[in-house]
């Protein structure tokens, strides 16, 4: 038990920082409730898939540069053709935009394995590359998105026979957020891959002495990132019910957050609840400055100066790792 409140203690201290700043919220906006939390949990819900993507290759020892470019790449094909979908063939197209955020993912993968070149390179173009081809798709902010898709993130939870003042206070982007990690990456924390993605993030040479495809390992990894920019690209047409084919600013905030909620910059620690928490941290940062009537340029200096002392803490302390 002791071990176990060690190894989850940054974790349990970022809730109770976000139980924190919800009660501080609530002191400066006293009608802060039901609505505000669904307008934190709509706003976080990209960001928190960029920061998913993110995490996972970190932890496997990469970088992706180009998740927002990925995000765009999802959204506008997602919009595109749900316009004028039907329900079932709107189901089929989420499916086929997850799928494509895996081949994305997995042909950045592919590079970086093959070219030997490094990760940061390797995204870096293909940021350029996806975003041209979200702009082929769609050269401006366009298209639709199914209404039961847009339904999913909008509102609180409702459950028959319960009371809304029970479940209300339970924001559809959580739950939609929550269930995408439990099918997407706790069957994988559980089996090998999992297992591999940290090793090979922790030692590379050391994994593939072991007998783990480094290679593949890799591949996979970006593939899984793929998928969850994928879901980032999603909730953007969720949230505006249109398509967005300029990137997001969730670069940055992708890797400020993944540091902050514990992954280590190299690779090899980490895990996504931490993450999660992060984002909404970093939110609810944002909307206090917002409800104290900051300037928005204070605001934003304030923020990025957050975002790059987070990284740069966690840049030192992977140096650290890597000479201990």
């Amino acid at each position: 038990m002791r071990r176990m409140i060690e190894a989850n203690a940054w974790t349990a201290g970022l809730a109770v920082l976000l139980v924190l700043l919800l009660a501080a919220t609530k002191l400066i906006q006293p009608e802060f409730g039901v609505s505000g939390l669904d307008s934190v949990a709509r706003s976080a819900l990209p960001f928190a898939f960029a920061t998913l993507a993110m995490a996972v290759v970190i932890i496997s020892g990469g970088i992706d540069l180009s998740v927002a470019a990925m995000m765009a790449v999802a959204s506008v094909t997602a919009a595109v053709l749900m316009d004028g979908a039907t329900d079932g063939q709107a189901v089929v197209v989420v499916l086929a935009v997850l799928a494509l955020g895996a081949v994305m993912g997995a042909i950045n993968g592919s590079l970086i394995v093959v070219t030997r070149v490094p990760d940061i390179v390797v995204t870096l173009a293909m940021l350029f590359v996806w975003q041209g081809v979200a702009l082929l798709i769609l050269n401006a902010p366009g298209g639709a998105a199914a209404p039961w898709l847009r339904a999913l993130a909008v509102g609180g939870v409702t459950l028959p026979g319960v009371p809304p003042a029970l479940t209300e206070w339970i924001p559809k982007a959580l739950v939609f957020l929550l269930v995408a990690v439990a099918v997407i990456w706790l069957p994988i924390r559980r089996a090998k891959l999992g297992l591999m993605f940290h090793a090979v993030g922790s030692d590379a040479l050391a994994a593939f002495r072991s007998g783990v495809p480094v290679g593949r390992t890799r591949i996979a990894a970006y593939a899984v990132c793929g998928v969850f920019a994928a879901l980032g690209g999603l909730s953007v047409t969720m949230s505006t019910g249109i398509g967005e084919p300029i990137p997001g600013p969730y670069l940055l905030a992708s890797v400020a957050a993944a540091v902050l909620g514990g992954v280590v910059l190299g690779g090899g620690r980490g895990g996504l609840v931490g993450p999660i928490l992060a984002v909404f941290v970093l939110r609810l940062v944002r909307l206090d400055l917002t409800l104290l009537s900051v300037d928005p340029n204070v605001a934003a200096i304030i923020e990025g100066t957050i975002m790059v002392a987070v990284v740069m803490f966690g840049a030192v302390l992977a140096t650290r790792g890597r000479h201990a």
